[in-house]
């Protein structure tokens, strides 16, 4: 899309809470200047996400280092084979931070295959069994692996108090529901405005507003318009919109519940 049909970024009375995106790949003047943009526009919160065993630390220094910022521990399913028991120990030990408000990414990838499958179910269960432990919420990530998603799930039907979100959700009906009447909400970003995205359009169609939570993902899936650029928080509000208009709702309506719901799954546990 050409500059000239680029939008400025619209702005609105309610404030937003990005749940899912990367800060701790930006660098330093790459970070401020994002964090300035997002105030900018109303992101009121920021939960920056754990992958591996080599961002769980920068994770949490930028959770200190920011007072707007909050973090998760985890270790996402393209990192499983780097799970051993000193790392499971971190992240039991992170989850008793203030600051640290989930165990996540964790999950299943069957899309890239990144690491051996079965290696995948076991890190999976066992953070799971963290969470279940320590009465936290989950952030999931769940690609080409619905079946065994909802297995695992199961699994933990009833020790999972806090439930969580299944983040970027790209998933069919079934799983979705599934997850929403197990009390997990559902995470969506920049694919909802995505032109063939209408498998996703349809899940949130059908997706309760009071289990919705708004992400970017960032640096990864930029919203229309601006797709082709990095992504960022401060794009937020134009998947609010998408959102809004798929529900068929006002934007500040959905503002108002998303943010409802994220500090009822994050910050008042």
């Amino acid at each position: 899309m050409s500059k000239k049909n680029r939008r400025e970024i619209p702005k609105f009375a309610t404030p937003i809470i990005e749940t899912h995106c990367h800060l701790d790949y930006l660098d330093d003047n790459e970070l401020e200047t994002t964090l300035q943009r997002c105030s900018e526009v109303g992101i009121e919160r920021i939960v920056t996400i754990a992958v591996s065993p080599d961002n769980l630390d920068k994770v949490l220094a930028l959770t200190k280092a920011y007072p707007n910022i909050w973090g998760t521990q985890g270790i996402h399913p393209h990192e499983a084979e780097g799970y051993t028991p000193e790392i499971e120990r971190i992240i039991t030990e992170r989850c008793s931070d203030p600051r640290i408000v989930a165990v996540g990414e964790i999950g299943l990838d069957y899309f890239y295959d990144h690491a051996d499958r079965a290696v995948q179910r076991t890190v999976f269960e066992a953070q799971l069994q963290i969470a279940a432990d320590l009465d936290m919420p989950v952030v999931i990530h769940t690609r080409e692996a619905d079946e065994d998603t909802r297995s695992i799930l199961q699994n933990f039907s009833g020790s999972l108090k806090q439930c969580g979100v299944i983040h970027s959700f790209t998933s069919g009906l079934p799983l979705a529901q599934y997850c929403l009447d197990q009390g997990f909400m559902l995470g969506f970003n920049g694919i909802t405005t995505f032109n063939r995205a209408e498998n996703v359009r349809e899940v949130v169609a059908a997706t309760p507003m009071e289990k919705i939570v708004l992400e970017t993902d960032a640096p990864y899936l930029t919203p229309v318009p601006y797709r082709g650029k990095p992504n960022a928080p401060y794009y937020l509000p134009f998947i609010a919109e998408k959102i809004a208009e798929i529900k068929g709702c006002d934007v500040e309506q959905l503002l108002s519940q998303a943010r409802d719901n994220s500090f009822s799954l994050f910050f008042e546990g």
